[in-house]
């Protein structure tokens, strides 16, 4: 009865999961193991790890159970890292695992191998070994869409745990790793002097950058107006615009007015929404590359 208890408080511990080797410590034998499994006390997750008392698991407890059965070393990584950290809205159906030697494969789990995770790119969310949160956005780099990336990094920053000054460390260490470069890249707009990262300017940041155009100045004055982002020498602007800057009549005409006094100052100003720039970044960089030219026309100075 005693072994039981000390089973039951360590599987409460473990998200309902204990090993086969656990179980060995706490006095089973592989026969008494066997009963419980056909008894359906122990129910089989992987190979030598076991659920007790039940056959559905959490999504932690999925990513703890594919780190079990991996072996000595093995950190879960990759998306399923990014998801324990908050970074995807979603845990994967197949988790990813890194490990220091080759193996076999195993249902549900994603093997990768690495033989030179540092101590720092370690991590533990509760009782799960974890990628790190720096080494989960160079993973990520690695092997998934720019898009998904920036996303990650996004839900980062808004969750006040990306660490600039560890992600540069482990970067200098893994210059040569094949995300290295890219994590780089999608961080470029993250250090930039003077900029506000509310989420519609970085993606707009973004989307200059890719239309090739040269960046403008963010949450500037110019004259007596506040702008989101402007060209000084075309005089051209841009306001960006969310729902919740026009729930009121009064906010809508204020805003109207506002860019007439702008055209009046000399200021050419095109408002766009923050949906369209979340949404269709493309586009909204091929028209602000037509609307940027044509002003420069405009001006002579072109």
């Amino acid at each position: 009865m005693r072994s039981h208890a000390a089973v039951a408080e360590l599987a409460a511990k473990q998200y309902g999961l204990v090993t086969h080797a656990q179980l060995l410590r706490l006095g089973f034998s592989s026969g008494k193991i066997g009963r419980s499994i056909k008894a359906m006390r122990l129910h089989r997750v992987h190979r030598g790890v076991y659920s007790l008392g039940h056959a559905v698991l959490s999504d932690r407890g999925r990513c703890l159970a594919a780190a079990m059965a991996s072996g000595p070393g093995a950190v879960v990584s990759h998306r399923a890292a990014a998801w324990l950290w908050g970074l995807l809205p979603a845990c994967p159906r197949t988790i990813d695992v890194t490990v220091p030697r080759h193996g076999g494969r195993r249902a549900e789990i994603a093997l990768h191998h690495s033989s030179t995770l540092s101590p720092e790119e370690h991590g533990r969310f509760g009782p799960i070994p974890v990628t790190a949160l720096p080494r989960t956005l160079l993973d990520l780099a690695a092997t998934t869409s720019p898009r998904l990336t920036w996303s990650a990094i996004d839900r980062a920053e808004r969750r006040d745990v990306l660490n600039l000054t560890e992600i540069d460390a482990m970067l200098k260490r893994r210059y040569g790793h094949r995300g290295a470069e890219r994590l780089r890249k999608a961080l470029a707009i993250y250090r930039e002097p003077g900029f506000y990262r509310a989420r519609s300017e970085r993606l707009l940041r973004r989307l200059v950058k890719k239309a090739g155009l040269r960046q403008p100045l963010i949450n500037t004055w110019v004259d007596r107006f506040e702008i989101d982002a402007y060209w000084e020498e075309e005089r051209f602007a841009i306001e960006v615009d969310g729902w919740e800057a026009h729930r009121t009549r009064k906010a809508f005409e204020d805003d109207r007015l506002r860019q007439e006094e702008m055209k009046l100052a000399g200021i050419d100003v095109v408002p766009i929404s923050a949906r369209r720039i979340e949404k269709f970044p493309d586009e909204v960089g091929r028209h602000l590359a037509l609307l940027l030219h044509r002003r420069r026309r405009e001006l002579g100075l072109s």
